[in-house]
């Protein structure tokens, strides 16, 4: 779909029509459902997100001032329905067994030994056990930053936060996960400052 035929859709979502409003979620849904598998790391939550996401949209689609990006306005949508959902849950992180993309090629690799597992199953536990300590800001905020690659000014907008709270909100989720990761790493390499 080009730019004109976007820009078609979106005035006739605009103006009530539901099939139009469907071309936009079949456009955007996966990159929205990547951010919301990020933030709740668990397919589930990030399908209950993406699903609350296009509702609001639906519900809001009249107040989408035009000369803004749909997509980024989606992508703000979405990570505010995480938080959310983060806060109303009292959400506890699952172990991210699931891969985002689809399209990495599968590799023939050697099996890794018993020790290798071992230390892989380690590093998911601590880095959950991370995760889990961190606020819905905090989480939303190192995500974005650190898994989408966002602008502190981008996280700003994203979170509806101000330039500090976004930075201390990214320093903070630093913080907490170098303090819960630090045993791991002393182990791995006790050369390594903490």
């Amino acid at each position: 779909m080009d730019a004109s035929d976007r820009a078609t859709a979106l005035i006739r979502a605009r103006q009530g029509d539901e099939e139009a409003f469907g071309t936009l979620v079949q456009q955007h849904s996966r990159r929205v459902f990547q951010l919301a598998f990020r933030l709740m790391r668990n397919e589930q939550d990030a399908e209950d997100v993406v699903q609350e996401c296009f509702l609001r949209a639906y519900r809001q689609l009249g107040r989408f001032e035009a000369r803004a990006d749909f997509g980024t306005w989606l992508y703000r949508i979405a990570a505010n329905c995480a938080v959310d959902m983060m806060r109303t849950r009292g959400h506890r992180l699952q172990s991210k067994t699931e891969t985002l993309d689809e399209t990495t090629p599968l590799k023939e690799t050697a099996r890794p030994g018993p020790d290798r597992l071992a230390e892989s199953a380690e590093i998911d536990r601590l880095v959950t056990a991370a995760l889990d300590e961190l606020t819905a800001i905090e989480r939303a905020a190192f995500t974005l930053r650190h898994h989408e690659g966002r602008s502190i000014d981008e996280i700003c907008r994203t979170l509806n936060l101000g330039k500090s709270a976004a930075k201390h909100a990214v320093f903070r989720a630093v913080r907490k996960l170098r303090a819960t990761l630090a045993p791991f790493r002393l182990a791995a390499d006790p050369r390594m400052p903490s």
